[in-house]
C-alpha cells in the first residue's frame, strides 16, 4: 500500500512538473531565432545577439488559454493537498472522489488549453518556419497523466 501511494504521489508531482513547465517557458512556438509563449514573443536579433522579448497579443482566445493553464496548475494543487487531508481524515474503505474530480478538472482544462492554442495559432503565426516548442508538447503529455491520475484516485480506496 505505500508504493502504492508514493507511486501516485510521484505521478502527481510529475503532472504538476509538466503543468508549471509549460505554463512558464517561452516555448510554444519557435523558429528562427523567435520563441513565443503564452505571456511574451522573444526574438533574437541577429546583429546583436541580444534577447527583446514583447509581451503577447490581447486575444482573448489567448487569454483564454493563459486562464485554463492557470486553472490546471490551480486545480492539480488543489487536488494534491486535498489528497493529503483526505489520507488522514477519510474514514477506512472511502474513496478519493474530491482528490480524483479536481484532478480530471485539470486534466480537462490543460486539453482546451492546448486545443485553443492548437486551433487558433495559425491566425498569430501563420509562417512555415516556425514549429511547436516543447512546453506546448509537454502540454499535451500531462493531460493523459492528469486524467489517469484523476482516475486512479476515484478508484483508489483507504486502507490502514
Amino acid at each position: 500500500m505505500l508504493l502504492l501511494l508514493l507511486g501516485i504521489i510521484v505521478l502527481h508531482v510529475a503532472v504538476l512538473v509538466l503543468l508549471f513547465v509549460s505554463t512558464i517557458v517561452s516555448q510554444w512556438i519557435v523558429g528562427n531565432g523567435h520563441s513565443t509563449d503564452l505571456w511574451q514573443n522573444c526574438s533574437l536579433l541577429s546583429s546583436s545577439n541580444i534577447l527583446h522579448c514583447y509581451s503577447s497579443s490581447t486575444n482573448e482566445w489567448l487569454q483564454s488559454v493563459q486562464a485554463t493553464m492557470i486553472l490546471s496548475i490551480i486545480f492539480s494543487v488543489l487536488s494534491l493537498f486535498l489528497f493529503f487531508c483526505q489520507l488522514f481524515t477519510l474514514t477506512k474503505g472511502g474513496r478519493f472522489y474530491i482528490t480524483g474530480v479536481f484532478q480530471v478538472l485539470a486534466g480537462l482544462c490543460v486539453m482546451s488549453a492546448a486545443s485553443i492554442y492548437t486551433v487558433r495559432h495559425p491566425e498569430w503565426h501563420f509562417a512555415a518556419e516556425y514549429s511547436y516548442g516543447f512546453a506546448y508538447i509537454l502540454a499535451w503529455v500531462s493531460f493523459p497523466l492528469a486524467l489517469l491520475s484523476g482516475v486512479v484516485y476515484v478508484i483508489l480506496r483507504k486502507r490502514e
